[in-house]
């Protein structure tokens, strides 16, 4: 993974996700740039964003462990909700 870190780029691509033939760019932080450059000509179509660069390889290692994360936490999540709803009815574990 590069970090590219803010750089500028048009409205083309300034989108989230571009998967080229090789490198995948992820965008974050997409910003308009409003104004006018040195000769007071409006700037049109100019955006700023955070970039990051990783070769296909890489991004899909990302998204495994973004993935097994996901996993993680709903499995969280369902185990706290069931010890909620037990708490809710009075559940004693079997015991009268």
């Amino acid at each position: 993974m590069k970090d590219m870190g803010i750089v500028q780029g048009s409205g083309a691509q300034a989108i989230p996700l571009i998967v080229d033939v090789d490198t995948v760019y992820v965008h974050t932080d997409i910003n308009k740039i409003e104004g006018t450059d040195m000769d007071g000509n409006p700037i049109e179509n100019s955006y700023t964003y955070h970039e990051k660069q990783y070769s296909h390889r890489e991004y899909i290692e990302l998204l495994g462990n973004e993935n097994s994360g996901l996993k993680e936490q709903s499995l969280n999540t369902q185990m706290a909700l069931v010890d909620m709803y037990e708490m809710m009815i009075g559940y004693n574990g079997g015991e009268s």
